[in-house]
């Protein structure tokens, strides 16, 4: 081994690692692992950010960019209305779901399309008295093998098939070279799903509904400032900081007027009457420490609160009267989930100020079907966390696509009024039978259709911007160059080397089956593109030493990578499902391993036999 060779092998080795860890991100993982390679001169500086302008990284960022065009437009929506019929029949509602998914995710981000549909799911669960732990793996899973029938699928599909041009084959994979593979698996998968999926999947019993799992409703109070109080002539941002207790101020009324979400800035006055969330504890210690009254008149918006060591419940009628101020027109709860690339992740709520910077109150969060009973102000979030949140509507409009979130179960708003529907999706036809015809690479003909969706307003640059998955970018733009100094070095040819020695083992065939056993269980502890990246060079120089084509193996490295089905930390759409299932790192394997056997008992005859050795 040379000294190149073993410095390319030691850096993805910690990269790995670090992958696994999670301290850093990825993007800065493979930056840093990118450097080291260039500053030990293997990959020359001049092109160590070539792979920015790799065609899979413009596909990637088209395929985002239209994904929000379509999302946009309603077009998902109005699909997901055709399940109304499944009501009272869960197979038929976990059918059409997987199957919806499935087909919206063969054509669109499949982060995307999963974001779309599980709010449909929980929605239905909950109408029908069911636990949307039963429907929400399903549905994760279901995103992710919709992705495996076309070129734009998912990352590792794109990936794979500019690896096949860039290695002496004319032309990259097509549209749709991948359905033949993707359709028998996605169609095997979700028939499994669907006939023995609900029996694998916990039944959470405890996610029912919101209000069952926030019960909002009985943490509500009213307090009343007097002039002695020690807060008269500070601002609710003050009182927030000398309360020794956990509170949200919901809303403030002054005289005849009323105040929801008040200014962080707003400066107290005597006589002043304050919407607070708190439990019975930390009201109490609210209002000894800051000399605040409890209110016990019902002319006012709440009733009092009990603080008789036990949680008092606000009266019905009260509740009522209390609803025009804390939820207007204008003013809603909402339900969102943390995506995995969140700014909020790892931080706190102080860190964020969702209030100042968002007009927003977080009322309770839960994490894997509980609500947390931690300080609010001490909880560091984590993706698939659930927040409960109260605001003006305008304000989740522009705040949730900020913080990385999108809105779960019953969305009282629409964050973008649907438009141009039948425009963006005649343009996205458009873009994909050019491609498909040859008249254009598929990045150009992606991003064309992009940009002429933001020419048409379907989608504002703006959106543009928010849209593209900038993490994933900065991970596959530093990991070719990264792949291109483990073919260029030998690394790729040595690996391969001891995969040939198997062959006089193993058939051919049966290497094959081992390069996507590898690919599938780096899937599902590190990214699926950096998996394709990593395994697409080894694919090839395997196929070379072989004497076969590598075409077989460069399929089996994209259904490999594109099936993370044993943990949650695999894939965003895992992740996202944890929090409002309730499920635990242990739960996904239990429908994980079968899916994952069945996509090689399914998967490899299928490569064999379209893809021939």
């Amino acid at each position: 081994m040379t000294t190149d060779q073993i410095i390319v092998f030691s850096t993805l080795t910690v990269a790995l690692v670090l992958f696994v860890h999670g301290r850093w991100r990825y993007d800065v993982v493979s930056i840093l692992a990118l450097l080291v390679v260039v500053v030990a001169g293997i990959v020359p500086a001049d092109l160590a950010f070539t792979g920015f302008g790799h065609p899979a990284v413009i596909t990637v960022a088209a395929v985002l960019i239209i994904s929000r065009a379509l999302t946009n437009a309603g077009i998902v929506d109005r699909l997901a209305r055709v399940l109304s019929i499944s009501d009272g029949r869960p197979t038929l509602m976990l059918a059409l779901l997987t199957g919806m998914v499935v087909l919206a995710s063969g054509f669109m981000n499949n982060v995307g399309a999963l974001a779309l549909f599980m709010p449909v799911a929980i929605r239905l669960a909950r109408k029908n008295n069911l636990s949307p732990s039963l429907f929400l793996m399903p549905l994760a899973f279901g995103s992710l093998m919709g992705g495996l029938i076309t070129l734009i699928g998912t990352p590792p599909n794109i990936i794979v098939a500019t690896f096949r041009e860039q290695n002496g084959v004319s032309a990259p994979f097509g549209m749709f070279d991948f359905a033949p593979v993707g359709i028998g698996v996605a169609l095997a998968g979700s028939i499994l799903m669907v006939l023995v999926g609900q029996r694998l999947m916990p039944d959470r019993k405890g996610q029912a509904s919101a209000e069952e799992l926030f019960q909002i409703e009985s943490y509500l109070s009213e307090v009343h400032v007097p002039e002695n109080s020690k807060v008269v002539g500070k601002t609710l941002r003050d009182l927030e900081y000398m309360a020794q207790s956990d509170v949200v101020i919901l809303g403030m009324v002054r005289g005849e007027k009323r105040y929801s979400v008040p200014s962080s800035f707003e400066i107290l006055k005597a006589g002043d009457i304050l919407i607070v969330e708190a439990d019975s504890e930390d009201l109490k210690s609210l209002m000894d420490t800051l000399k605040l009254e409890l209110v016990g008149s019902k002319d006012h918006c709440l009733a009092i609160l009990s603080l008789e060591g036990t949680k008092g419940n606000v009266h019905a009628d009260v509740m009522e009267e209390c609803e025009d101020l804390v939820k207007t027109e204008s003013m809603e709860f909402m339900e969102a989930v943390i995506q995995l690339e969140s700014p909020m992740v790892g931080r706190t709520v102080r860190d964020i100020n969702l209030r100042w910077r968002h007009g927003l109150n977080l009322l309770a969060v839960a994490r894997q079907g509980a609500r947390l009973h931690a300080r609010l102000k001490d909880v560091r979030f984590k993706a698939g966390d659930i927040l409960l949140l109260q605001g003006p509507v305008e304000s989740f409009r522009d705040a949730l696509p900020t913080l990385g979130c999108f809105p779960l179960a019953e969305r009282a708003i629409r964050l973008k009024p649907a438009r141009g529907a039948v425009l963006s999706l005649s343009v996205f036809i458009a873009a994909v039978a050019v491609a498909t015809m040859g008249f254009l690479p598929i990045q150009a003909s992606l991003m064309a259709a992009a940009v002429i969706m933001v020419l048409m307003g379907i989608i504002s640059l703006n959106e543009v911007y928010k849209s593209v998955d900038w993490p994933i970018i900065i991970l596959l733009g530093a990991m070719f160059p990264i792949g291109m100094a483990m073919e260029t070095t030998g690394g790729a040819a040595l690996l391969a080397s001891q995969l040939f020695w198997l062959s006089g083992i193993l058939s051919p065939a049966w290497i094959l089956v081992l390069v996507l056993v590898l690919s599938m269980l780096l899937s599902n502890i590190i990214n699926n593109a950096a998996a394709a990246v990593l395994m697409a060079p080894i694919a090839v120089s395997t196929a070379h030493a072989l004497g076969v084509s590598m075409d077989p193996f460069l399929m089996a490295i994209a259904v490999g990578a594109s099936s993370p089905f044993l943990t949650p930390i695999g894939h965003q759409s895992n992740t996202l499902v944890m929090g409002p299932g309730g499920y635990h790192f242990g739960d996904y394997w239990r429908l994980g391993l079968p899916i994952s056997l069945l996509v090689l008992l399914v998967g490899t005859p299928l490569i064999l036999w379209f893809w021939p050795l």
